[in-house]
């Protein structure tokens, strides 16, 4: 560090706020010292800082279905965002729902171990288990379709649910049904709650949702085959993306063209939602986003600096070729 004070001709205390990421330091400063620890090659030493902060310089990540796109692709932005900060991550992943699995993985936890703790399991039974627990650090959530909070971050996954359904409507669907999430996830009891409020807000039909018991093209599939058979559906809600690939199959078997005959909608939008045939309408959610604000809060909670709440990320509807109006409106 005193090579690089000395390169970029300041004082140690500034290429420390620098390397801290503190924002009270003049932009020319900023890129002079940038520049010394590029050209020296400069890197943090976590056990010094961390002996002189009195700080682990770890954040500890709690994680579900890693299998599943949010808390995935949340975790690179944690990961991302604390090697920015000079932090480490230390995972750990919940065996099952199991309270007793939930409780362990908490406790292996500990104060002693991590400066803070960022929950990626946005599930009914680890948030209530997580409220009876004292981790004794700063622990922020995500939690899917939660209201603002100063320790939760969230994407409006309401609001996403709302905006599919009133762009099927406003293209002349009587009514919209909809393949929900398995039970337990917050974010399937969030987009059923927008899908069923748009419905309603509108006067219109609300189906009994279709249930699945996981997140998988395969859920997607075998409920998409019940619906093939209802003449009378002509628009269908997913609650993710893979749920949509899935009825797309289980329509196209059946010999009912989407969107010629049936439109349907995803959630999510996942990297290859552009390159399904047809290409998916679907809902962008920038759990990479998630990710950074989770870190930057909880650093902000460790340094006592964090005010008000975590604003919810605005949710996205992208428009490809899954939709049309319905035959009877053309």
């Amino acid at each position: 560090m005193s090579d690089v004070a000395r390169l970029a001709g300041v004082s140690q205390q500034t290429v420390s706020r620098v390397v801290r990421g503190a924002t009270n330091v003049d932009p020319d400063i900023r890129e002079r010292v940038e520049h010394a620890i590029a050209q020296l090659r400069y890197r943090r030493n976590p056990a010094a800082a961390a002996l002189a902060s009195n700080r682990t310089m770890t954040i500890g990540v709690v994680s579900f279905e890693l299998s599943v796109l949010g808390p995935t692709v949340a975790l690179y932005g944690i990961s991302e965002e604390a090697r920015k900060h000079g932090y480490a991550t230390r995972l750990v992943t919940l065996a099952s729902l199991e309270r007793h699995d939930i409780r362990a993985a908490f406790e292996s936890i500990n104060s002693d171990t991590v400066d803070g703790v960022i929950v990626l399991a946005p599930l009914l039974d680890a948030i209530t288990v997580l409220e009876d627990l004292d981790i004794g650090v700063p622990v922020v959530t995500f939690q899917q379709g939660s209201h603002p909070s100063p320790t939760s971050v969230s994407v409006d996954e309401v609001r996403g649910a709302r905006m599919v359904v009133r762009h099927l409507l406003d293209l002349g669907h009587e009514t919209v049904w909809h393949v929900q999430g398995p039970a337990g996830w917050m974010a399937t009891s969030s987009r059923v709650q927008g899908w069923a409020a748009e419905l309603g807000a509108s006067g219109r039909f609300v189906p009994t949702p279709l249930a699945t018991a996981d997140w998988s093209a395969a859920e997607g599939y075998r409920v998409g085959r019940e619906l093939a058979t209802k003449e009378d559906v002509t628009a269908v809600f997913a609650a993710n993306d893979p749920f949509a690939l899935g009825v797309i199959k289980a329509m196209d078997e059946a010999g009912r063209n989407v969107p010629g005959d049936v439109s349907v909608v995803g959630f999510d939008d996942v990297k290859e939602a552009p390159f399904f045939r047809p290409a998916l309408t679907t809902v962008r959610l920038d759990f990479e986003a998630i990710g950074h604000i989770a870190v930057s809060r909880i650093l902000a909670m460790i340094k006592e600096e964090a005010e008000g709440d975590i604003p919810l990320l605005e949710p996205h509807l992208i428009l490809r070729d899954t939709t049309a109006a319905p035959r009877s409106k053309r």
